[in-house]
């Protein structure tokens, strides 16, 4: 059997582990303006998962979420209600639907915004009743984890994309996940699994740098650079900040055609930095299906240490690639 069955959200136009777009020049980041954000959750459960049940799950995923030190964002349960999880009501919802031509989707969020501000209004997620879902402390054989799946669409819930820190190997019948380096990577570990409820540092900085709290600038670092090939930047690299102190590793991508990126919500101290192609998940699980992302090249580690100060940059890391 497959393993690679994806999570679904909308795709990240341009920003650092956050939705974003341009309005009038300007870049807007999509993130809620208000505290703590309120979200209901659907009156109905499917075999196997009551609503109460489901309620709980989604609850402590949401908690995980709120639990981070570095972030300011919180949330409240609303209550139960009948509505669906796909009504753009002005209400978030949380809940099953039954989606079988979605044969590859788990989960699914979606998103009302404030095209002016960024602001989000309301977010949806909806979890595919096609297939069986467990909320078992262990997990169960044979059914999808919902905490797992929730902690990582509630991260889209509150604005983040994808992270690229995950291993895949291509078979005839798909990518199978080798290895999972953050709960925001699109590719989900498998069923029985549990050892995704729980966060890792690249999904940590990413919350904290959309709802930062009064010590993450004072307390963080950031790294932040160029990547270049032949001369020219590239877009879409996926470059890693490794801490060897902890093991805790925080990706980023190029984000425009010179080729720029910029990681931030590091700990103070030695990196090692890691340049690589986007090809352990489908590009279009990142980017627009028309950017120009670049896979054509070979990873690459800086040659030297880098050291992020406290409440400040590394200053500008050039990083050579060279095609495959």
């Amino acid at each position: 059997m497959s393993l690679a069955l994806l999570f679904a959200a909308p795709r990240p136009a341009a920003a650092y582990l956050k939705f974003g777009y341009t309005v009038g020049g300007r870049q807007v980041t999509v993130k809620w303006a208000r505290f703590p954000v309120s979200y209901f959750v659907s009156n109905s459960g499917v075999p196997g998962v009551t609503a109460t049940e489901f309620q709980a799950a989604v609850g402590r995923a949401f908690a995980t979420w709120q639990a981070v030190p570095t972030s300011a964002i919180t949330y409240s349960f609303a209550g139960f209600t009948a509505s669906r999880a796909d009504e753009g009501d002005g209400r978030s919802v949380l809940g099953f639907l039954n989606e079988p031509t979605q044969d590859r989707v788990l989960a699914s969020t979606s998103f009302l915004v404030d095209d002016l501000t960024g602001e989000l209004l309301e977010s949806d997620i909806f979890f595919n009743s096609t297939f069986p879902w467990s909320v078992s402390a262990n997990g169960e054989t044979g059914r999808w984890d919902l905490e797992t799946i929730a902690l990582h669409e509630i991260g889209h819930f509150s604005g983040l994309g994808h992270s690229a820190l995950g291993e895949t190997e291509q078979g005839s019948s798909g990518r199978r996940v080798l290895s999972v380096g953050a709960a925001m990577f699109p590719i989900a570990l498998g069923t029985g699994d549990t050892s995704g409820r729980k966060l890792t540092a690249d999904d940590i900085a990413g919350i904290s740098d959309l709802y930062p709290d009064g010590d993450f600038a004072r307390e963080k670092g950031s790294v932040s650079g160029r990547v270049t090939k032949n001369g020219a930047g590239i877009f879409g690299a996926h470059v890693v900040a490794f801490e060897p102190r902890t093991g805790g590793r925080v990706g980023t991508f190029t984000l425009n055609r010179n080729g720029d990126f910029s990681i931030a919500g590091l700990s103070p101290g030695v990196h090692v930095i890691r340049v690589e192609p986007l090809d352990d998940a489908d590009p279009d699980s990142f980017f627009d299906s028309a950017a120009p992302v670049d896979i054509n090249f070979t990873a690459l580690f800086l040659e030297r240490l880098v050291v992020v100060p406290r409440a400040g940059d590394s200053g500008g890391i050039e990083l050579t690639v060279t095609a495959k």
